[in-house]
């Protein structure tokens, strides 16, 4: 379909849509819902919830309304777990200032939950996944691992105090993250959820006409991730993940393998990887740790380079 006001479509896999409404208001439309990724119905919405947010976050974009997406078998559970996924929700929206103003509910056998939100962002200050230039610095602002932590919590043998921190992250909002890209003028910006810091930064390079360099012993990981890779709690996704990428990937090298498996791992509300010029960097750290941010130097973009967009070392 072609429209002159679609300012973001699905050309570059992008996190959001982008409908320009006027000159000075666009829309930015996404949504977002998964299966359980922990026992805890109420946690279970809150990242559930803060996953779906952070597309209109990853965009530039404020998000103002949200509907509710509902899968759940209310002939076999009683509503009161449903219940209790959607307080967490709600909750994590009225953080974000975002008002849940309905929904939809269908039986399934598999519970479901997730958000489609609509944000607002001047058609000016959209930040998309397609402006990285060469000699940008790529920053990350959470730590990695969540898949590997919530294959074991499923299988009963996830560490409390690893469960503790995934789930920490999970339901951290991006919103400080995003403010903090926008002020130090990113040039582009992605969240990483289910592909993986690899898929979400081959995609962000391939959108940018970029090769991104990736630097695995400075990539931020939860704490006894590591064991949960050596223990083998792979997600499905990781497998897809790493055949996504291989075709344009270039391996410098000896990598860590344990490290290897955590870039192609599949996340959940995952953190923000900003493109930024070399002259912000310091302003962007300094923005994402005073508002208790990961500021993680994990690689840099380069000119495109002989049809690889990755370079892991």
């Amino acid at each position: 379909m072609k429209d002159p006001n679609v300012l973001v479509g699905t050309a570059t896999a992008d996190d959001a849509g982008v409908y320009r409404l006027s000159d000075d208001l666009a829309v930015v439309q996404t949504l977002d819902f998964f299966p359980p990724v922990v026992d805890d119905p109420y946690v279970y919405g809150q990242i559930a919830a803060a996953n779906a947010l952070s597309d209109v976050y990853a965009m530039g974009g404020t998000p103002k309304t949200a509907l509710n997406l509902v899968g759940f078998p209310d002939d076999e559970l009683p509503l009161e777990i449903l219940a209790r996924i959607l307080q967490g929700g709600a909750e994590r929206c009225r953080e974000a200032g975002c008002v849940v103003i309905g929904g939809h509910t269908v039986r399934d056998r598999e519970i479901k939950y997730g958000l489609s939100v609509l944000g607002v962002v001047h058609p000016l200050q959209v930040i998309t996944n397609a402006g990285a230039r060469p000699g940008d610095v790529l920053v990350l602002t959470k730590p990695l691992g969540t898949g590997f932590v919530t294959t074991a919590h499923r299988a009963g043998k996830c560490p409390e105090a690893t469960l503790q921190a995934a789930i920490s992250s999970m339901i951290q909002l991006n919103r400080e993250a995003a403010e903090a890209a926008k002020a130090a003028q990113a040039h582009a910006m992605t969240d990483i959820t289910g592909f993986g810091l690899a898929g979400h930064a081959y995609e962000m390079a391939e959108a940018s006409g970029c090769t991104f360099r990736i630097y695995l012993e400075r990539l931020p990981l939860l704490p006894g991730v590591e064991e949960l890779v050596e223990r083998k709690f792979f997600t499905r996704a990781s497998k897809t993940n790493r055949a996504f990428v291989e075709p344009g990937l270039r391996i410098e090298g000896r990598p860590d393998r344990i490290r290897m498996e955590i870039f192609y791992d599949a996340q959940t509300s995952g953190g923000l990887l900003i493109a930024v010029a070399q002259e912000h960097l310091s302003e962007l750290e300094t923005r994402l740790r005073k508002s208790g941010c990961q500021a993680a130097h994990v690689g840099e973009a380069l000119p495109a380079t002989n049809g690889f967009r990755l370079i892991v070392r």
